[in-house]
């Protein structure tokens, strides 16, 4: 995917198409006839029904979502709803189908296909933000600014090196879903309580080959909701670092603070009541989101333990929660990157902040020159220390200027030396190390 700096559109913010077309009812039922339909033809590979009944079932097999719940209603059952559809347009060779089946072969060997289908959706736009992310990095490698710790001002860092961070996370995902793809491509056909009673495991085997998927290695009559977990918590995984991203830009936007914004577009509005207000929305918005993804995923943990070889406690929260998760996934992938192309950065206010006080944010650099010269560590701490306290919080507070006022502090360093202890340049000559194994 080619990623684009240019002024956001509506469109690239919130249409959704190809995630929400893999969770419609039309592809749920495309999909299990895709099933359906691998299991005849290794059927009649193996001999077991005649291979033009296969070409006849190819042939006229269609269905009609409206008609299938409209079976559902009276039988209660929807994969019974969906082989009485598909057998109303296929006729005699109809019997063929599903021959030695349990309906979970046909659900959870179709859902993988979805879930799939729905990983590599979402692996595109991860590769997308790594994009946009990179771009900013590079852009902002030597953008000077105030690292923090518990909030407080701490040491130098530059936003490129944040970015860094972030960026190497987003890689981190990458990986994890590339693992989760292959944990997740499995199928199984395999009967009743997954004995192979009935069917014949090279079946399974062919069909798993046909659909891109690999046969579990011990269904019972599903298979094991500890893959469908995995998929959840690695999705709100990604929701959770998506957020720890937008509290970030949440925290940098507070007006006291204002070293970066997100974009705010013409004729866009941010209170009924304050015209002044321009407020992080979108951050915010994706910050909920993660909170429903930890929750899915919590939902999903609690579909492991079914009873004995099945129950169906798993199906009703899988309805409601894989949609939603992948969806939501999406989403937030594709808000984020656009978020982060078009983040306004404030340079300037990155170096007020960090220059606040009289730069304060350099005690460890004159401690360590102290202790250099021969003070004990103890001693250069508590006059650094002093020294810091009498600036800080106080608007005429001057760091820099107590310092050389300070016959303890002169007498041991010369002007140029106390001059180099504010130099930020110190605190960032290895971050080379830091982007070259980023690449950026």
């Amino acid at each position: 995917m080619t990623v684009e700096f240019g002024t956001p559109t509506l469109i690239e913010r919130y249409t959704l198409p190809e995630m929400g077309d893999l969770w419609t009812d039309h592809y749920k039922f495309k999909t299990w006839l895709q099933v359906e339909i691998a299991v005849c033809e290794a059927q009649a590979e193996l001999g077991y029904i005649p291979a033009e009944a296969v070409e006849e079932i190819k042939a006229k097999a269609k269905f009609d979502v409206a008609r299938i719940l409209e079976i559902e209603a009276q039988v209660r059952h929807d994969v019974i709803a969906f082989l009485t559809n598909v057998n109303e347009y296929v006729g005699d060779a109809g019997r063929y189908i599903h021959l030695g089946m349990t309906s979970s072969d046909v659900l959870d060997t179709a859902l993988a296909l979805q879930m799939v289908a729905s990983l590599d959706v979402i692996m595109t736009h991860v590769e997308a933000l790594i994009q946009a992310i990179r771009y900013q990095a590079q852009q902002h490698r030597n953008t000077v600014m105030i690292g923090r710790s518990h909030g407080i001002h701490a040491e130098p860092i530059t936003f490129g090196f944040k970015l860094a961070g972030w960026l190497a996370e987003m890689l981190r995902h990458r990986d994890r879903l590339c693992q989760l793809r292959k944990s997740i491509a499995v199928g199984q056909i395999s009967g009743a309580v997954g004995t192979y009673a009935n069917i014949d495991p090279r079946i399974e085997a062919l069909t798993c080959q046909n659909l891109g998927l690999e046969p579990d290695a011990a269904s019972t009559q599903v298979i094991s909701r500890d893959r469908h977990a995995d998929y959840m918590n690695c999705l709100a995984l990604l929701g959770a670092s998506i957020e720890r991203f937008a509290v970030e830009i949440r925290n940098l936007q507070k007006t006291d603070v204002l070293e970066v914004e997100e974009f705010f577009s013409k004729g866009q509005k941010g209170s009924s009541a304050m015209p002044h207000k321009r407020n992080p929305i979108r951050s915010e918005r994706l910050t909920g989101m993660a909170r429903l993804l930890r929750g899915y995923a919590t939902a999903a943990l609690e579909n492991v333990a079914l009873w004995h070889e099945r129950d169906i406690s798993h199906s009703s929260v899988e309805r409601v929660a894989l949609p939603d998760a992948c969806i939501l996934t999406h989403f937030m992938l594709v808000e984020t990157t656009d978020l982060i192309k078009h983040l306004l950065v404030y340079p300037e206010n990155m170096a007020r902040n960090m220059n606040v006080y009289g730069g304060v944010v350099f005690s460890q650099r004159v401690m360590l020159a102290l202790v250099q010269k021969g003070l004990s560590r103890e001693d250069a701490y508590a006059i650094v220390q002093s020294c810091a306290h009498q600036a800080w919080n106080r608007e005429d507070g001057n760091f820099r200027q107590l310092l050389s006022e300070d016959d303890r502090v002169t007498k041991t360093l010369s002007t140029t030396e106390l001059d180099e202890c504010f130099d930020p340049q110190v605190h960032l000559k290895n971050l080379d190390q830091v982007y070259q194994r980023l690449g950026i």
